[in-house]
């Protein structure tokens, strides 16, 4: 099966949570997908990231991730996955904001200095730094339907779903079948 990073795939609002959502399925170790444990598939989120990610032009043309920095990255993944998870239901939790500042470190550590270009690495790192840094809890959310993170930029922070064109709309059928499904049995 090949996969395609759709603008779906960027539905987090912040390239470091669009890096963290890269799992999919994360809580279900039976249907997991890690789409960085493919080489190509990682490699193309860099390029699907300058059309699509929410912060495509805060960090100029995005390059991808360096084979000796990969393993720096999927650290920082993790990190910013349970850091801002954490946040996102109100937790705050000192042991993961030092894993998250150590993982950053770790990235900008190890990053070149492109002008108008930047690895997939040390922008994501460069994100998770400042959505730390800014942090707007009330916008940060995590989706009923997938799991995924996002932030809510809707004017009165009532965004729902990660994305209402995927998410949104699975999550009304699922509503409306079971509706349908009760009033046939009434």
């Amino acid at each position: 099966m090949t996969f395609t990073w759709t603008a779906h795939r960027f539905a987090g609002g912040a390239l470091a949570l669009d890096v963290a959502n890269s799992v999919i399925l994360r809580f279900d170790p039976a249907r997991r997908i890690d789409r960085f444990a493919d080489v190509p598939a990682l490699d193309a989120f860099a390029v699907a990231a300058n059309r699509f990610c929410a912060e495509s032009t805060r960090f100029g043309t995005l390059l991808p991730v360096a084979e000796t920095n990969r393993t720096r990255l999927l650290t920082l993944r993790e990190a910013t996955d349970r850091h801002f998870r954490a946040q996102a239901a109100a937790e705050q939790r000192a042991d993961l904001m030092a894993d998250l500042l150590e993982a950053i470190a770790a990235v900008l550590r190890g990053a070149g200095n492109g002008e108008n270009a930047v690895a997939l690495d040390t922008a994501a790192a460069r994100s998770a730094l400042s959505l730390a840094a800014n942090p707007e809890p009330d916008r940060l959310k995590i989706c009923p339907n997938c799991g995924w993170l996002f932030l809510d930029r809707s004017r009165n922070r009532s965004r729902t779903w990660c994305d209402m064109a995927v998410c949104g709309n699975r999550s009304k059928a699922k509503r409306h079948y079971h509706r349908s499904k009760e009033e046939a049995q009434s």
